[in-house]
């Protein structure tokens, strides 16, 4: 079972510009499960599992995301992790 899993929600200009794309490349390469979504709203929506050390590199990352990318803020929350993802997956729209 992974040891921590965060929900965290980038808002700016972060759809149409490949963020969730590059976030799924980025969290398999950093070894984390889970998925990224785009929101309704505009902002995206990354739900990911894995140890902190690796988490803390993705949100990191969601600082500046794809070179399109214009992040305004990011937030996070930490939840119980789960255990159920196999892989990090781009999911539907919310």
């Amino acid at each position: 079972m992974a040891a921590e899993q965060w929900r965290i929600r980038v808002s700016g200009r972060v759809q149409g510009v490949f963020y969730r794309g590059s976030t799924q490349q980025t969290a398999q390469s950093l070894g984390l499960t889970g998925w990224v979504r785009n929101l309704q709203d505009g902002r995206v929506e990354i739900l990911a599992e894995g140890d902190l050390d690796q988490l803390q590199q993705l949100l990191d990352w969601c600082w500046h995301g794809p070179a399109a990318a214009e992040v305004s803020n990011v937030e996070h929350r930490v939840e119980a992790a789960t255990g159920r993802f196999n892989r990090f997956e781009v999911a539907a729209t919310c």
